[in-house]
C-alpha cells in the first residue's frame, strides 16, 4: 500500500542551486537561509542528497535547494545518482542558481554542465562565488566565461555574505518576470508540529524507508555504507481520524517533519571528517525529536552499537517505534515466527519495553503505511495528561492492592500523593514520607500500573520521589 501521506510544498517560489564540486553551493546555501543545515568541507562530493531550506528576505519566502557537486565523471561513487537529483531540483525549481568558483575560473565540467542547461537559459542566474574580496573580481570577466553563454556572471561571496541582498533581489524580479505576483501572495513557509526521525546503523534501510514514508525518492539509496552524510527532512501532511469534544469523528490534517539521519557506527569504525560530522548532527536531530522511529535489519544480530543507540534515546527520554525492516528477506513470516524474531530483539532493549514494533520492508513498501497510525498514538500517548483527582484515586487504589516496598532504612515508606508536573514526555512526582525510603522495584511497580491504566504507548514515564521535610 502506498504511503498515506502527502509531502506539504510550500507555494512560493523554488530556487536551485547548480555546479560542480567545491564551488562552494553549501556554504552559499547555510548563508542564505541562514542555517548550518549543510555540511561544508573541502572534500568533492561533500554534498550528495540534496538539501532543502527556507530564505527569508524583506518579508517574502523562497525554497532553496542544494545540490550534489557535479563532477561528470563516472568513476566517481554515486555520481549517477547526485545527477538524477539535480535534474530532479532542476526541473521542480523557478529560477536556477548556475554557481561557479571565481577563484578557480571555468572549468570542463561548467561547459558540461551549461550544455545541459542551455534551453532554461531564461530560468538562469550564473553566480560568481568566491569573490571575497575586490582582486577576485577581474577573473569573471574573462572569454572563458563568455563562452558559456548564460549572461554575465554576478559575484557574490558565501564566505562574507558580499552582494547576497542584490542577488535575492534580483532573483524576486526574475520571479515576477516569469509571471509570480508575489505582491499578492499569502505564501508562507510551513512548520513541523511533530519531528520524527529515522535512526538506526549503517545499512539497515532508512533510506529506502524515508522515501517510502514520504512517497517520493528523495535521498539517494545504496548499498555502500554511510551514503546519507547529514540529516535530510521533508514536511508531510497525514489525515486521520480524530473524536472532538462531543465524541464525534472528525478528520484531523497532522504536520510531520520526517528526517533521515546518517547511519551512526561505532566511533572506532568512523572514517574520516565528513563521517564524523554527520554522525554528530545526526545524533543532535534525534535529541531533538519527538519521536524516534529505531530501524533494526531482522537479518542482522543486535549489536552493541544498537544498545548504545537505544541507551541514547532513554537517557533522553524519547518517544520510540521499532521498525524491525527488510521483512521480505525473511522466510518465515508466520506469527510465530514473528512473535520469536521480536522477543529476540526486544530481549537487548529491555529499557525501551514501552516502544511498539512494527515489521515493514523498506524496499517494497510492506506495512509502511501502518506506521502512521502507531505514530499517532504514540504523539498522543506522549502528550498525555492526568488531573490531579485521577492520580489520587490510581495511587491510593495500587497502594492497597500492593503495600510500597522498603528501601534503605527500617522504617516503612508512606506515599503521601502523586502529581504530573509534566508531559512530552510525562513525568510525575511522587511524595515519600520523611525519614522513609522507596524500593526502585515499587517504582518500576508504579510505572507499569500507570501504563496499565493510561495511554503511554511508545513513550517513556518519567517518575521523580520527592522526601517531604516533615
Amino acid at each position: 500500500m502506498a504511503t498515506p501521506a502527502i509531502i506539504l510544498r510550500g507555494d512560493f517560489p523554488t530556487i536551485a542551486l547548480v555546479g560542480r564540486v567545491n564551488v562552494g553551493k553549501s556554504s552559499l546555501f547555510n548563508t542564505l537561509t541562514e542555517d548550518r543545515k549543510a555540511i561544508v568541507s573541502p572534500i568533492p562530493g561533500t554534498t550528495r542528497t540534496n538539501n532543502e531550506g527556507v530564505v527569508v528576505w524583506q518579508g517574502r519566502y523562497l525554497n532553496l535547494i542544494d545540490t550534489g557537486g557535479l563532477t561528470f565523471q563516472d568513476d566517481v561513487p554515486l555520481e549517477a545518482d547526485i545527477i538524477k537529483q539535480t535534474e530532479y531540483a532542476i526541473e521542480h525549481s523557478d529560477i536556477i542558481l548556475f554557481v561557479t568558483d571565481a577563484q578557480e575560473g571555468v572549468l570542463p565540467q561548467e561547459f558540461e554542465l551549461a550544455d545541459r542547461l542551455k534551453d532554461k537559459k531564461d530560468r538562469i542566474i550564473l553566480l560568481a562565488n568566491k569573490v571575497d574580496s575586490p582582486k577576485f573580481e577581474p577573473n569573471i570577466y574573462t572569454k572563458e566565461y563568455s563562452k558559456l553563454r548564460m549572461g554575465e556572471p554576478f559575484p557574490v561571496s558565501a564566505a562574507n555574505g558580499n552582494n547576497l541582498g542584490d542577488l535575492l533581489e534580483m532573483i524576486f524580479e526574475k520571479i515576477e518576470e516569469l509571471g509570480f505576483d508575489y505582491k499578492n501572495s499569502t505564501a508562507k513557509p510551513h512548520k513541523a508540529t511533530m519531528q520524527v526521525s529515522v535512526m538506526g546503523k549503517p545499512n539497515v534501510g532508512k533510506s529506502s524507508l524515508f522515501n517510502k514514508l514520504i512517497g517520493e525518492d528523495k535521498v539517494i539509496v545504496s548499498e555502500m555504507a554511510h551514503t546519507t552524510r547529514e540529516p535530510y527532512d521533508t514536511m508531510v501532511t497525514y489525515e486521520h481520524e480524530e473524536l472532538n469534544e462531543d465524541g464525534e469523528k472528525q478528520i484531523v490534517v497532522q504536520k510531520i517533519n520526517f528526517v533521515d539521519t546518517a547511519g551512526i557506527r561505532r566511533k572506532s569504525r568512523v572514517e574520516g571528517l565528513l563521517e564524523r560530522v554527520g554522525i554528530h548532527k545526526s545524533i543532535q536531530t534525534v535529541t531533538k525529536s519527538d519521536i524516534v522511529l529505531f530501524v533494526i535489519d531482522v537479518q542482522d544480530e543486535i549489536s552493541h552499537q544498537d544498545m548504545q543507540l537505544a541507551g541514547h534515546l532513554e537517557k533522553h527520554a524519547k518517544s520510540v517505534i521499532l521498525v524491525i525492516n527488510k521483512w521480505d528477506l525473511i522466510e518465515d513470516t508466520s506469527d510465530k515466527g514473528r512473535r520469536d524474531i521480536e522477543k529476540r530483539v526486544r530481549s537487548f532493549f529491555p529499557h525501551l519495553e514501552f516502544a511498539p514494533a512494527i515489521f515493514v520492508s523498506g524496499k517494497t513498501g510492506f506495512r509502511v503505511h501502518q506506521i502512521f497510525p502507531e505514530i499517532m498514538r504514540v504523539w498522543e500517548a506522549r502528550h498525555t495528561t492526568i488531573g490531579v483527582k485521577a492520580l489520587e484515586y490510581f495511587l491510593d487504589a495500587v497502594t492497597k492492592e500492593h503495600r510500597p516496598a522498603r528501601g534503605k532504612g527500617t522504617r516503612h515508606p508512606k506515599l503521601l500523593g502523586i502529581r504530573q508536573l509534566d508531559s512530552a514526555p510525562p513525568v510525575f512526582e511522587i511524595a515519600v514520607k520523611y525519614r522513609t525510603s522507596l524500593h526502585r522495584s515499587y517504582v518500576n511497580f508504579l510505572e507499569n500500573k500507570l501504563r496499565e491504566k493510561y495511554n503511554f504507548t511508545g513513550t517513556p514515564l518519567i517518575i521523580k520521589l520527592r522526601k517531604t521535610k516533615r
